[in-house]
């Protein structure tokens, strides 16, 4: 068959492969089902194979086809990767590769570009083709005109499995996006949802990186409530993990025998905590693969975001490690050089190719202009998690109130580094895992106090700049930690206090969702001013957002236990303003009994800096929103 050995694959399409240039590598490398001549003018159609492992003495593809015994694969010339063609086999193939190391030794190898995996713990690659036909025409079209930054963003973070126990992608296309459609959330952040050997990493152990988890069922199950997501309009963001990979004999570690994908040195190439290998971010092959991987995800499953796990890992040669256990780069610094060169490319590279995707940045450290633009010195990209808000915040709810006064600080600040990067306020699995305990649990004293607290907390989270982000289960209230091996207590629900956190919940969304004075200017200082950010002695902090087009928002949040009558505030105007939202509302499972009557007029007396003063009611451990109404 001539050159068609290779089931029609060159030299020369694996040179963007090899120059790092390739950001479409999963047409190229790993399966595909192709027709091609056959020579004697007819066609034939099969499958064809093809893998990088330059250090190999040979390379077999075994699977249910040759009863696992192996056929054998041939070099491309000059390109390090084998490749075959073998006729009459279709969808549905089992397979693995077979590879001899230079030693001599064999070693059996999943398929890095597989796209359809077994469902573990068996692990063979699948041959797979998308026949799905996407129906969420509309939703890309706006995506692409939309601008993040000035739009409404309440994601909802949820771990598959756990959300409701032995759900399939297709169960989850109508239970899940009925429930997000009706909690008002704009967007879902699923966990890693790439194929991943051991439940409890969560998927944060990937082995499958092109191979979405079979756990659920096909991959165009995945696309299907994606797209249903997608008709419902609900963006969806994905975790992505490039910081690190496990070591299983038979995924992506020492590939060929040799430190392929990952750095040979262990200084550079490993995760002591965690036990896994690095990526050679300075490798082509390996920039090639992973910003293949990012745009895979977004291309082929209409992903509109990436969350990229662990980023702090990435940038620093000395993370987690003591001296002497670390390389230094060029200049003799700690900063991983190629990792910010490789995520700047990935950053660059998506935001080019798929207009109104965002690109989030798991990173807990000061690292400087994680999300200004790459021409500037950037990073790229489009958010932060605002980790130092989530601490200091969790860390103030978690005191008791009579001890809050003397660590005010904890809440006011978040604002003094509030535009230093683009910011998303996370409470995500993160917060409630490993003994850290429940949202619930975290506060102190009786139920009344816990969900009263709950309930002031999260209004002043919506309320605070910064798009948010919640796991699962915190919207009711959820008491166990989460446990990816069992549902959701959803149960609960229906009981005092978790259900009426849970509507209040959707009443933030749709109230935030109504307001552009709550978002369109989260990372413009002209989006936000203190009306009192120094009542220590009372556990209260008041603001107002603004939209630049004359709306407005006052928000005033008491953590104390005590209720505030005649407050006295400032506001940026004098006449009505309307009540929308009271976190003390019967409706919420609070008393009903500190309100005020669902609106308040201010009056043209100067107070600090503002030209009207008024006098409120915030219930204890409760909250408030004012929205300007008419003017006297």
């Amino acid at each position: 068959m001539g050159h068609d050995q290779f089931g029609g694959l060159t030299g020369r399409d694996l040179e963007g492969f090899h120059n790092g240039g390739d950001t479409e590598l999963w047409r190229r490398l790993g399966s595909h089902v192709v027709t091609l001549p056959d020579g004697a003018g007819g066609q034939a159609t099969g499958v064809r194979f093809a893998v990088w492992a330059p250090n190999a003495r040979s390379v077999q593809v075994i699977g249910d086809f040759n009863w696992w015994t192996g056929d054998a694969l041939q070099l491309v010339p000059g390109s390090g990767v084998w490749a075959t063609f073998i006729e009459g086999l279709g969808e549905g193939t089992l397979y693995k590769f077979r590879i001899e190391t230079a030693d001599g030794s064999w070693v059996e190898k999943v398929d890095p570009m597989a796209r359809f995996s077994e469902q573990a713990p068996a692990n063979a690659s699948i041959v797979y083709e998308s026949r799905y036909v996407w129906s969420d025409d509309e939703w890309m079209q706006a995506r692409a005109a939309s601008a993040a930054h000035a739009e409404p963003m309440s994601v909802y973070e949820l771990h598959l499995g756990g959300w409701r126990r032995g759900k399939s992608y297709l169960d989850l296309a109508e239970e899940l996006v009925s429930y997000v459609k009706w909690q008002g959330y704009t967007h879902v952040e699923f966990m890693p949802l790439a194929e991943h050997p051991f439940e409890p990493s969560w998927g944060y152990q990937v082995t499958g990186y092109f191979s979405p988890t079979s756990r659920f069922g096909k991959p165009d199950d995945l696309r299907y409530l994606i797209d249903r997501l997608h008709q419902a309009g609900i963006g969806v963001i994905m975790d992505w993990v490039p910081g690190h990979f496990p070591k299983d004999e038979w995924a992506l570690g020492r590939f060929d025998g040799t430190a392929l994908y990952e750095h040979a040195d262990p200084r550079q190439g490993e995760h002591m905590d965690w036990g896994t290998y690095i990526f050679n971010y300075g490798r082509n092959e390996v920039k090639s693969f992973l910003v293949s991987n990012a745009l895979y995800w977004a291309k082929e499953f209409h992903i509109d975001g990436l969350r990229v796990d662990a980023v702090a890992s990435m940038l620093y040669l000395d993370y987690s490690r003591e001296e002497g256990q670390w390389v230094p780069n060029e200049f003799g610094g700690r900063e991983n050089l190629d990792a910010i060169d490789f995520l700047r490319y990935v950053n660059t590279h998506l935001y080019e190719r798929e207009p109104g995707i965002i690109m989030i940045a798991e990173e807990s450290t000061s690292f400087p202009g994680v999300t200004k633009p790459v021409h500037a010195g950037g990073l790229g990209f489009g958010f932060k998690w605002n980790m130092g808000w989530m601490n200091d915040s969790l860390r103030y709810v978690q005191l008791d109130p009579v001890y809050r006064q003397y660590e005010h600080n904890l809440l006011t600040f978040a604002m003094v580094y509030q535009y230093s990067e683009n910011f998303l306020l996370p409470i995500s699995h993160d917060e409630v895992v490993h003994g850290k305990g429940s949202m619930v649990n975290k506060v102190p004293q009786d139920d009344w106090r816990k969900f009263a607290t709950l309930r002031a907390f999260y209004s002043y989270m919506w309320s605070f700049p910064g798009k948010q982000l919640v796991f699962m289960g915190c919207e009711f209230g959820q008491r166990p930690e989460f446990n990816e091996s069992i549902s959701l207590e959803w149960w609960v629900s229906e009981l005092w206090g978790h259900g009426g956190l849970q509507r209040l919940f959707r009443d933030l969304n749709l109230t935030y969702r109504a307001n552009p004075a709550l978002y369109a200017l989260d990372n413009d200082p002209s989006g936000f001013s203190w009306i009192n950010a120094d009542d220590a002695a009372r556990n209260t902090l008041a603001w107002v957002r603004h939209d630049g087009q004359g709306n407005h928002v006052a928000c005033i949040t008491n953590f104390s236990p005590e209720p505030l009558t005649d407050y006295e505030i400032g506001l940026p105007t004098p006449g009505d303003w309307e009540e929308i939202l009271n976190t003390d509302a019967p409706i919420y499972d609070g008393s009903g009994e500190f309100g005020n009557l669902g609106r308040i007029v201010a009056d043209d007396r100067p107070w600090s800096h503002f030209p009207a003063t008024a006098r409120v009611t915030v219930p204890p451990l409760g909250s408030i929103w004012l929205r300007y109404s008419t003017a006297p």
